[in-house]
């Protein structure tokens, strides 16, 4: 049994030089400005959710994960547990959070109590039509130029240096379950990726996925849901415009099943598009993975060899 069971990955934290050059980066991304400080900045989705990226003036770095807990209560196990406090979140939609540090020194943010606004509405869009079915008819379709819709943060990935600690820790506090996991052999595995348990909720194939990566502990990327195909490949015609730093893609992977585009921020840091993701309950078992399973596309271009 877990201390708590978290519901959703809520935030990542970065540090960076200049916020107006991030500020800049995330809106041509999707983002929108949720606050900004002389010191801090917030950006939003259009899911509701207060923020999603966090930064801090400072040196280039990453600075922490968040996720989000079902409520006060949740918080206040989880504090008693760790013997920690329960904190006022100071950041947009207020709140309460409490913090902890993972084997490797992530800094990690529980969260609860924030407020959401409603889900920006989408206008409408014409259909697709294929060749099992067309429901677009005596109409065109017609895609708008810009960044594209981030509807919210799906996942993070975090290299660590000892997969099992790793696992252990996250899931006997979070409740996590393994979707798949990355055997090299039957006695040695270098990573899973984990879901949140919601029982019959179905939830996304991965919310954290852990690997211990020679290059050692750290961050890895953090992957953003847009609104559909159309809205990720106008997204990467809009970054491409911009000339910013492709990082991988556009591909479908085969655990997970997403489409990807990934890129990276002015400081190196890769964000990911993605959507047409799997969704699986608690109900649902876990399965054992290659690496070639890892590192390989159902279609699009192979990974790169700085990727991560």
């Amino acid at each position: 049994m877990s201390v708590i069971r978290i519901e959703d990955i809520a935030h990542v934290r970065f540090t960076a030089p200049d916020l107006g050059e991030m500020q800049t980066w995330l809106e041509q991304f999707g983002l929108q400005l949720a606050d900004r400080s002389d010191t801090r900045l917030f950006m939003r989705g259009k899911g509701g959710a207060p923020f999603l990226h966090a930064t801090e003036l400072g040196e280039p770095g990453f600075a922490g994960i968040g996720f989000r807990a079902a409520g006060l209560p949740d918080l206040q196990t989880l504090a008693v547990a760790e013997g920690v406090a329960v904190e006022p979140l100071d950041a947009p939609g207020g709140g309460y959070v409490v913090r902890l540090s993972d084997p490797d020194g992530h800094a990690v943010e529980v969260v609860a109590g924030q407020t959401f606004a409603d889900p920006a509405a989408f206008a409408p869009r014409q259909p697709w039509n294929g060749a099992d079915g067309r429901a677009r008819l005596r109409a065109v379709k017609r895609m708008e130029r810009g960044p594209a819709n981030v509807v919210r943060l799906g996942h993070a990935v975090l290299n660590v240096s000892n997969f099992r600690a790793s696992e252990a820790w996250y899931k006997a506090r979070f409740g996590f379950i393994t979707s798949d996991e990355i055997a090299l052999s039957p006695e040695f595995s270098l990573g899973a990726f984990l879901r949140c348990d919601r029982g019959d909720t179905p939830t996304d194939h991965h919310t954290l996925f852990l690997f211990q990566n020679p290059k050692g502990p750290g961050f890895n990327h953090a992957a953003f849901e847009v609104r559909d195909l159309d809205d990720l490949m106008a997204g990467h015609d809009h970054l491409k415009a911009a000339s910013r730093k492709p990082a991988w893609g556009v591909g479908r992977h085969i655990l997970g099943s997403q489409v990807f585009d990934y890129w990276r921020d002015p400081w190196g840091h890769i964000l990911e598009h993605w959507t047409d993701g799997d969704l699986f309950t608690a109900a649902d078992g876990p399965n054992t993975a290659t690496l070639q399973d890892l590192l390989g596309v159902q279609w699009g271009p192979s990974t790169p060899p700085d990727f991560g």
